[in-house]
């Protein structure tokens, strides 16, 4: 390859897409002469959208084919939303920049209804994300949940055809498609814990690819990448992998980095919380002891009955 060119490797979602858009754009401001090729494919987990992510794999299956991409070296950076992004990286390859977090937080969206609390008994909201399922089920057992796979596009499509009372929805992805005007309700933190690494985009590479690695170093974001890289700590403790009812959020004040976390159980009739502070320069040793503190309430019983009943 010349040292002028630049290939990215997506899925051909909408919203994939744009990411891979947002990145190429960004390189090309810092290196006008440099050539960037955005390469599409559909994984399998955009294929069989009537599988459930826990079969496939978790949210990892949108990620494993374009590392396998970088791996075979047919492409030189894969983008992708870090919430999808496993704890344990294959050993050829890095997260080597994150980029500003747009919105980290969850939004409700429906056609008749102004907010979660507003919703009527019985109503039905539309979530794949065990997630929100726990910590929405938690706040209104009498809601239905129902599994619901596609893109944003397809989700929005479903609800407004009356399939669906609600949708919850990451803010990130409706803000960077132009659909913040679908957005009804914001959910506080406090109400509905965010996703590890939720609302970040982060670009992989291959570890001995260093010309790759500085030509996107300029992208990377340390307030980002800290808060994120405590994140994923938690998850890396729990070992909950990337499906699980497993929420983590970062904040930086200056040095100093605050992290809380959640593990509930899916029918939302368990919830664990905790929270830690300290400085920025220990954001992984706070994540591995906010993990800890979750395990010793009880977080590694609610994953392994999850971990079991997947397995049946």
């Amino acid at each position: 390859m010349p040292v002028s060119s630049l290939r990215i490797i997506t899925r051909e979602s909408p919203l994939a897409m744009w990411q891979a858009c947002h990145v190429r754009d960004q390189l090309q401001k810092i290196h006008p002469a440099l050539e960037i090729r955005i390469l599409g494919i559909t994984t399998e987990a955009d294929k069989f959208l009537d599988s459930t992510l826990a079969s496939l794999g978790g949210k990892g299956a949108f990620v494993k084919e374009l590392e396998h991409a970088l791996l075979e070296n047919h492409a030189d950076i894969a983008v992708h939303s870090m919430k999808d992004v496993t704890v344990e990286l294959p050993d050829q390859l890095d997260i080597a920049a994150i980029l500003t977090r747009e919105n980290p937080g969850d939004a409700f969206v429906s056609v008749n209804h102004a907010s979660l609390e507003d919703l009527p008994i019985a109503a039905v909201v539309g979530t794949s994300s065990l997630r929100r399922q726990c910590q929405i089920k938690s706040l209104r057992p009498d809601l239905v949940i129902a599994d619901i796979r596609g893109n944003v596009g397809t989700r929005l499509q479903k609800l407004d055809s009356g399939k669906y009372d609600a949708l919850v929805l990451a803010s990130s992805g409706l803000i960077r498609l132009g659909l913040a005007g679908r957005i009804r309700q914001q959910l506080d933190a406090r109400i509905m814990l965010p996703a590890i690494g939720q609302g970040a985009l982060g670009i992989e590479v291959r570890k001995n690819d260093l010309r790759t690695r500085e030509l996107i170093a300029p992208l990377n974001d340390d307030t980002t990448r800290l808060c994120v890289m405590a994140e994923r700590s938690v998850n890396k403790r729990l070992n909950g992998g990337c499906h699980a009812p497993v929420a983590a959020y970062a904040t930086r004040l200056g040095d100093a980095l605050s992290l809380s976390g959640l593990v509930g159980a899916p029918d939302g009739s368990e919830i664990l919380r905790a929270s830690v502070q300290g400085f920025c320069a220990q954001a992984e040793q706070l994540g591995e002891h906010l993990g800890q503190l979750l395990l010793d309430q009880g977080a590694g019983r609610i994953l392994e009955q999850l971990r079991s009943r997947d397995s049946t």
